[in-house]
This record gives C-alpha cells, structure tokens and sequence, in this order.
C-alpha cells in the first residue's frame, strides 16, 4: 500500500464509511467537560448529522479504520475482490483526528467501523484501542458509537461496551439465505450469538447500575444494526417480520435500513438496479408502528400486497392498513381508546396525546383536529368528531383516490 497522508486517508475512509447508516446519537447519558475537567460532551449542538430524541442535532466524525477487507461479500464497495483504492488508518490517528476535529468544534463525537484486516480479533483490538485511548488517555466524554465484529473474541467486544456509548452488530441480509448467499464468509448464527452476549451485558451492565451507583456504565445509548435492502429476494412482509425478531430477541435501540446501491464491478448475483429510496422509507414507518403505534409485526405486514410481500410506495403503511380494514373505521375521537386513535391515518402520537387531554374537558370538533395534523382531508373518512361524520366517504368504492397524496411536478428554479 503506497504511503498516504493523513488528509489522503480521511478522504478516502470517510467516503468509505457512507454506506453505514445506523449513526443516530440518541439514548446516550448525559457528559460534559463542565468545571475543566475531561474534554467533549454530549449535550452540545453540532462530517455527519445525528438527531437526539430531543432534537438535537450532533455531529459525528463518521470514517473505517479501513476499508481492507479479507472477506469478500458481494454487495460490499470494501470487498477483497474490489478494485478500490485502500488506506488504513493506525489507533493513533483516529484518536488525534478525533480530538483535533473536536477542538475546532467540528465535531460532538466518533462514529468507527472497519473492514477485517489480518483477522477479526486483530481488528477488534484496534478498534477498542481507538476508544480506550479517548475515554482513559484523554478523558474524551464526548459521544462514541464502535461497530463490533461479530467474529472476534467476546471479551473484546465486551470491551468496546464499556468505552462506547453505542455498539451495533451488522446482520446485513434480512435472511439467512441471503446471507449465504452473497456473504458466504459471515454466519447468521454466529451474528446473532454476539447480539445476544451483547445484550445480557448490556441488561447486566444496567443491573449493576441499579444495585451500585459506582457500577461503570456499559452501552447506555444500547445496541443497533443494519441490514441491507434490495440486495436479495427478501420482500417487505420478510423484513418487517425480521425487524420485530430483532427488537424482542435482542432488545436493539434501532433497526437501520439501508437501500442496496449497485457497486462497481458488481457480481452477477446482484441486482442491476437499486430498489428505489421509498422502498427504504416505507420501511423506517413501518418500524415506527411497530415502535411507537402498537402495531403487530404481522398487522404491518398485512399492510403489503399479498402477491409481492411489498408494500405500496405511493402511500404510507398506516394509510395502507386503514384502507385494507376499513371495518374498523371511522373511530370517534370524543370516545374511542388511545390504541384505535393511534391507528388513524394523519394522527401522529402528539396529535393522540393532545386529543386524550383535551377530550377530557370539552367536546372535540374537526377544526380543532385539523389543527392537530398536517392534512385533515386524510383523516376525515377515518373519525368521528362532535360535528363531524364521514357518511359519504366512508362508503366510497375508491376512497384511496381521496386519500392518496396527489403527485406534483417540483419546478427545478423554484425559489
């Protein structure tokens, strides 16, 4: 490998590191460097943009250690086989690349992935050593997220749990077969065994926590993974379904999805084409019912087409449900249960918290509910309101005609 700059190596590892998504900063403990003492924080405002669940916006020097890999999984940019061109970065750098983009105040905190270089132990090593330096050498308390390797010896990634804030293990397909497939050097269950010891360390680490207040951290902003879309023929209901197993197995914080992109000289195994980017959409808001709405894995998927497995693009995946069991439409919004008025087109969990707290001391019309939602033509077919009923819309044959947003020519100089 011929000698690189500093300034080579950063262009050429932070492009690499694109295709990982799953870098939202949230969920972690409060730090901050008040009174002198260590250096970074996580409370600050924010090269790339993470939203805490309050809104704050971090910013996160995202890069690989290397994009070398001895693995050679088909859908990767960073394969063995790929003619790329590679850089390495050593622990050393990474820390002072870290600290010196944090001094100017580019940056809030470090996102570090890697491809597997000599071996996955090995690489595990320089990874944890990235983030032991920065938490024991420097005091660095700002915000950490390690992508661990699902190969390397456990207490390595064990390791990376006590500096990080955040560990995520990649499972990469939605399938095994898949993954067989087109990374036939990984193994689902060996991915899932390292999720799994993640996750009773981070409940043990909480445990701790709770019993002994000195107890160290371990994870607190939890673990994520990321699986790719569009790769395979794993269809919508298949990735939902996933989804869910992986939240209640392994406890995750988040499931990233990320759109398969066509590589240069691609397998024949692969797709000539991306999905396209709805397709990945429509995914994040089907894992938001699942989360946020009371949805059931198998409600969602009854939300896609029952021929493809996939859901429609055209329309969100709560709008989709709605109209496949219009049955249980329209619900009054003066008695109807929290649970049902999550399940109303248009009504978002603010909007159902303002309706439950409202409701108690007055009657709720439609003007204030179009106060509540950003279309109210989407939401009168589903409700009821004190002077509101939908006697001829619910009726209609082809109410996704009324209900669909209507598509618009987007003017390219528009001011």
């Amino acid at each position: 490998m011929a000698q690189l700059s500093v300034q080579d190596k950063l262009g050429i590892l932070a492009d690499a590191a694109k295709y990982d998504a799953s870098c939202a900063s949230s969920g972690t403990v409060k730090r901050n460097s008040a009174g002198g003492k260590g250096i970074g924080s996580t409370e600050g405002m924010g090269i790339c943009h993470a939203y805490a669940p309050d809104g704050r916006c971090i910013s996160l020097l995202k890069i690989l250690l290397t994009n070398s890999c001895i693995f050679d999984c088909h859908y990767c940019i960073n394969r063995k086989s790929s003619n790329v061109r590679r850089a390495r970065f050593t622990a050393k750098e990474v820390v002072d690349l870290t600290l010196s983009f944090y001094r100017r105040n580019y940056i809030e905190g470090l996102f570090l992935s890697s491809g597997i270089i000599g071996s996955s132990d090995y690489t595990m090593e320089q990874i944890v050593e990235v983030a032991r330096a920065l938490r024991e050498d420097h005091d660095f308390r700002g915000y950490i997220h390690l992508k661990t390797i699902p190969d390397a010896d456990p207490a390595l990634v064990e390791a990376a749990g006590r500096h990080a804030d955040r560990v995520s293990i990649n499972v990469e397909l939605p399938t095994e077969r898949g993954l067989k497939r087109l990374a036939p050097e990984k193994s689902q269950p060996r991915i899932e065994g390292a999720m799994g010891a993640m996750h009773r360390a981070i409940e043990d680490g909480g445990d701790a926590r709770r019993r002994y207040r000195s107890a160290p951290r371990f994870a607190p902003a939890g673990q994520s993974t990321q699986m790719i879309v569009g790769a395979d023929s794993a269809t919508d209901g298949d990735i939902v379904l996933r989804a869910s197993q992986l939240y209640g197995r392994f406890g995750l914080r988040r499931v990233y999805y990320s759109a398969f992109s066509p590589i240069p000289e691609a397998s024949a195994v692969l797709p000539l084409q991306r999905p396209p980017l709805m397709r990945e959409h429509r995914l994040y808001q089907s894992d938001w019912l699942m989360r946020f709405y009371g949805y059931r894995p198998d409600e969602v998927a009854e939300a896609a087409d029952p021929a493809t497995g996939m859901l429609p693009l055209d329309i969100d995946p709560k709008l989709a449900w709605a109209l496949k069991f219009r049955d249980r439409f329209p619900v009054d919004v003066n008695r109807a249960p929290r649970e049902m008025l999550l399940r109303v087109p248009g009504l978002g969990v603010k909007a159902v918290n303002a309706i439950l707290s409202t409701r108690r001391w007055r009657q709720l019309r439609i003007a204030d509910i179009a106060r509540l939602t950003v279309s109210v033509n989407k939401v009168r077919p589903f409700l009821i309101a004190a002077d509101w009923r939908p006697v001829m819309l619910s009726d209609q044959a082809d109410l996704r005609r009324f209900v669909s947003p209507r598509a618009e020519q987007l003017e390219l100089f528009a001011a």
